[in-house]
């Protein structure tokens, strides 16, 4: 952004920034100065809330989110109408009441009562308070008393505006303030609504908790008989179903189930490794000769034969007896007397060759026995536990049913308990709960710091801010062009020059030439000589044919066409100056004689003047093409050419754009005029790409320039450059 261009259109508006501002702090300063001194008095409620020594929780079990919530609650109870209508029956009953102490000056509407309209006011208000009742329009009768209140300032809306009721930052204390024109009344305001508030507040309360602990009371009787009722299903039908303790019974069955699992799985290992040793003792023995003990040793071998037999019969009968302990002595008597005959057979024939193979065969004998007590054992094993299975499985369908029975046992449980804890901690409450308390009351006070500073400063300060912030928006939204900088930069082209506004009307291009005591005339002089030098410093012999044209018919290329005319006919050269412009004659147009363009056109022949030369266009012919070809038209060119130092071309604005880009055909160099004080539209730009574009575009020429813009256009004046 240009500061300079803001800084300027301050100082443009320099007055006005200072005197509107100083206007208003008068205005201001006179509407306030008779404002009333104002007294605050504050009271302060403490609800320990927040406070550790009041609470019976720990300070790490406090929920600050729920505290914060509560304090919000008891700000807003306090706000409410309902308050607020306490406090205007307290404060118009005091007024009504005592007339020469009143708070403020009664109204005419209280003036206007009569003795026997007052006290059916005092009534109407005092069974209001009684019924701590809201009042609205609608309690307006015969007598006004919303009106009345209203007319005094007791009214809601005035209360409000002067009340203030604030949590002190993190701090068990609330905060009730109260602004007024009296101290007396600030006092009694915040100290009624404190001590009204606690009362109501309270009386809510207690009403809400008994309430409450009647409902859990009643709640806590049905869910107690839940539970019973619930409890005693479930031991009648344990007892129903012989079942004392489900778990208990179930955990011993499935042990001594295992335990006999491991019994059997026991025994089936004995059988197969007595199984395997006995075939490889067989084996041994089938190597060699059967007749190992000879016909001596038949006699012991029968009394071995006949012990094992009745051995055989004892372990049998051990196992079908239950393993009875009469048996098992039968046994390890027989055992021990096979044990002995077989030592004596064996000591009786020391010697004999058949020693290793008796060997075999007591071996093979005994783990025979063995084989037989681990088959006996299995069969046995397997009773006891298809019994033990019949006992588990018989438990099964009484599992499901006690665990539903328990389970509506333990819900009940759990939802009395629920509701008992929830009736103990209402009664706690209420015995010990929240106890609002004035912690201070509300005193009369000084004065406040006046305000009329502040309001006057307000006021000056708001209406020089908006100033400024309307002249910053006509800064920023202000897009027309006043200097060759800003022309250079929305066009992207160079600037070749500046020309100020000449407002005499009809002015003689001659007379300006001729007047150097006009300082209008000499700095419009100096800048056509430089306008003059920069056309002329990029021009040639063989290029001398300028064309000016315009975006819009007014901008003053004519003017401009003749001034330059002049000004080269100044530095002694022959100037031809061609208007299509016909049409629209401008002021200095007809002060030089004139012939007509398409004349020479015909006869190829002109009436050179002096200095300066014009041809015009006759207003009939709407293109150069409907006159003569083109080459016919580029052959009167080079004539012209050869006969002229410079031609200038006035050529049509783009308004009538066909024509001036006819004419832009048989120009060498071109300028465009733009006039100061425009803006560049979106169409325009159109125009501003096609000069752009055009082969001899020199630049543009800023028009019409105000006096006070010349500064930010001297420095492109000798110079064409992009800003």
């Amino acid at each position: 952004m240009e500061t300079k261009k803001l800084f300027k259109l301050l100082k443009r508006h320099v007055w006005l920034i200072i005197l509107l501002p100083i206007l208003a702090l008068g205005i201001t300063y006179l509407m306030v100065k008779d404002l009333p001194e104002e007294y605050k008095s504050e009271a302060q409620l403490s609800t320990g809330l927040a406070d550790q020594s009041q609470q019976m929780t720990s300070a790490q079990n406090m929920d600050y989110f729920r505290i914060n919530q509560q304090f919000s609650s008891i700000i807003q109870m306090m706000k409410m109408k309902k308050m607020i209508d306490i406090l205007s029956y307290h404060l118009i009953l005091h007024d009504l009441k005592s007339p020469e102490n009143a708070f403020v000056e009664l109204s005419d509407e209280v003036k206007s009562l009569t003795p026997s309209e007052r006290q059916q006011a005092i009534a109407f208000y005092t069974n209001k308070l009684y019924e701590k009742s809201s009042i609205t329009v609608a309690d307006n009768g015969k007598i006004k008393y919303f009106d009345i209140l209203s007319s005094m300032g007791y009214d809601e809306k005035s209360i409000r505006k002067k009340l203030e009721v604030i949590r002190n930052e993190n701090s068990d204390f609330i905060s009730v303030e109260y602004i007024s024109t009296d101290p007396l009344l600030s006092a009694f305001a915040v100290n009624t609504l404190a001590s009204q508030f606690i009362g109501t507040y309270e009386q809510n309360v207690n009403s809400n908790q008994t309430k409450s602990i009647a409902l859990l009371d009643s709640l806590l009787d049905e869910k107690e008989g839940v539970m019973n009722a619930k409890n005693s299903e479930l031991k009648n039908y344990k007892m129903e179903n012989g079942v004392l303790n489900l778990g208990t019974q179930s955990d011993i069955l499935y042990a001594q189930i295992s335990a006999y699992e491991e019994r059997k799985a026991q025994a089936i290992r004995d059988i197969q490794s007595n199984q395997g040793a006995i075939a490889s003792i067989n084996s041994k023995l089938n190597s060699s000769s059967s007749n190992y003990a000879g016909g001596t040793v038949v006699k012991d071998n029968n009394e071995i034969i006949n012990l094992r037999n009745q051995l055989q019969i004892a372990n049998e009968r051990y196992v079908d007896e239950n393993f009875s302990p009469v048996y098992k002595r039968r046994i390890d008597s027989l055992q021990n007397l096979l044990s002995s005959q077989v030592s004596r057979t064996s000591d009786r024939y020391l010697s004999n060759p058949q020693a290793g193979k008796e060997n075999l065969l007591e071996q093979k004998r005994s783990m025979e026995v063995s084989l037989d007590l681990a088959r006996n054992s299995i069969r046995s094993i397997d009773r006891e536990l298809a019994q033990l299975k019949g006992k588990y499985n018989a438990l099964v369908p009484f599992d499901a049913g006690i665990q539903g029975y328990e389970r509506d046992a333990d819900v009940a449980t759990k939802e009395y308990l629920e509701v008992l804890e929830r009736f103990n901690q209402g009664n706690i409450e209420k015995s010990v709960g929240l106890r609002l308390q004035i912690a201070q009351l509300g005193l009369p006070g000084l004065p406040q710091t006046s305000k009329r500073l502040l309001y006057t400063s307000l006021a000056g300060v708001a209406v020089l801010f908006i100033i400024l912030t309307v002249i910053l928006f006509q800064y920023l939204f202000d897009k027309s062009i006043n200097n060759s900088k800003e022309l250079a930069n929305a066009t992207q082209s160079p600037v070749l020059g500046s020309l100020t506004m000449v407002k005499e009307p009809g002015i003689d291009l001659q007379k300006i030439w001729n007047n150097s005591d006009e300082p209008t005339f000499t700095v419009y002089k100096d800048l056509l000589r430089s306008l003059r030098f920069e056309i002329d410093h990029q021009l040639a012999p063989d290029q001398n044919v300028v064309g000016i044209t315009s975006m819009k018919s007014g901008e003053g290329k004519t003017f401009l066409s003749l001034g330059l005319a002049y000004a080269f006919a100044m530095t002694d050269k022959k100037v031809l100056l061609i208007s299509s412009d016909f049409e629209k004659p401008e002021k200095g147009k007809k002060e030089l004689p004139a012939q007509f363009f398409e004349n020479f056109l015909v006869k190829r022949e002109i009436e050179r003047e002096d200095y300066i030369t014009v041809l015009n266009t006759k207003s009939a012919n709407g293109s150069l093409f409907e006159v003569q070809s083109e080459k016919s038209l580029k052959a009167g060119f080079e004539i012209l050419k050869n006969q002229f130092d410079i031609v200038i071309v006035d050529i049509n604005s783009m308004g009538n754009s066909n024509k001036a880009k006819e004419w832009l055909l048989f120009t060498d160099k071109n300028v465009a005029v733009f006039e100061a004080g425009k803006t560049l539209s979106e169409d325009d730009q159109d125009f501003v790409s096609f000069m752009k574009n055009q082969e001899g575009f020199m630049g543009w020429v800023l028009n019409k320039v105000k006096v006070g813009e010349l500064s930010n256009n001297t420095p492109l004046l000798m110079t064409p450059k992009y800003a």
